[in-house]
């Protein structure tokens, strides 16, 4: 596999899958408020939400599951460690994005405030949203991530990503080679729901996006 995760064709084997998990509910979602990389805990719900897709998780068979080292992520995903038995790799480039002030203000409140920028953000223009990362800056550090992990793999080997809303959404973007612009056309994920990508001929593809449950509202930086 090359460095931008393209493989040769007609190489043996399904190719190495990779599934990118979302964290569960926390209180911050469900107040609509940014938390980018402010180290928020899981509810309630959001630990009943990660139990239970842990328990879909399973049948897919993971060869090994890193995650961000923010809390509501690394607790998802011991979730699914307790059922597999493997360890769990944190990995600072998996956090969500750096969103300066923004982070800790709600959907409203950033509207209110900071609305041609929020505005430009949804049209697919280079942010700093609230000062902080762009996306391509998100991409950049937590891609080569999912790449590096994916790497160690056997052949058909699998590999659970435990992240957040926009990093998971800016790397698929990424890893497929669509153009940052375009990335905003990959629909948020769900709390714990996953999207799949499966190696083919010509490199990643899309095979899953927000899988895990019913059509849900999403609740999140990414909304």
């Amino acid at each position: 596999m090359s460095a931008t995760g393209e493989v040769t064709a007609g190489r043996p084997g399904r190719g190495r899958r990779v599934i990118l998990w979302r964290h569960g509910q926390t209180s911050w979602n469900v107040e609509r408020r940014f938390q980018g990389t402010t180290d928020v805990e899981l509810t309630e719900t959001g630990v009943a939400q990660a139990r239970r897709a842990a328990r879909l998780l399973v049948h897919l068979k993971p060869d090994a599951i890193v995650a961000s080292d923010l809390t509501r992520a690394a607790s998802t995903a011991a979730e699914l460690a307790a059922l597999t038995g493997l360890e769990v790799t944190l990995e600072e480039g998996l956090r969500e994005t750096y969103a300066g002030v923004w982070q800790g203000l709600t959907h409203d409140e950033i509207i209110a405030r900071y609305g041609e920028e929020y505005a430009a953000w949804k049209r697919g223009e280079p942010v700093r949203r609230g000062g902080g990362e762009l996306e391509t800056e998100v991409a950049d550090r937590a891609a080569p991530v999912v790449l590096r992990h994916a790497e160690k793999l056997a052949e058909d080997g699998t590999l659970v990503v435990v992240s957040h809303g926009g990093t998971i959404r800016t790397t698929i973007g990424r890893l497929l080679g669509l153009e940052p612009h375009s990335w905003e056309s990959l629909g948020g994920l769900t709390n714990c729901c996953w999207s799949v990508l499966g190696e083919g001929a010509r490199g990643w593809r899309l095979l899953e996006h927000n899988a895990g449950t019913l059509p849900e509202p999403v609740l999140g930086d990414d909304d």
